[in-house]
């Protein structure tokens, strides 16, 4: 499993997407998390500004990966 290090206390949703190179921008990220392909936690996430932090696990299209502090 992949992991992305926080610079703060959290990050967004569609933001670690991106961060993690799962989806090319934030539009891409915006319509993955409408259409229900992302899961935070094991839960279908529907809010792109979604904040994560240290411990959450997100899945998308067969991937994943945890956030870190």
């Amino acid at each position: 499993m992949e992991t992305i290090h926080l610079k703060d206390d959290f990050i967004k949703l569609g933001q670690a997407l991106k961060l993690a190179g799962l989806v090319e921008s934030g539009v891409d990220a915006k319509y993955a998390i409408q259409d229900g392909l992302v899961k935070v936690n094991g839960q279908v996430e529907m809010q792109r500004g979604k904040k994560l932090v240290p411990g959450d696990v997100v899945s998308f299209d067969g991937k994943e990966f945890k956030v870190e502090s």
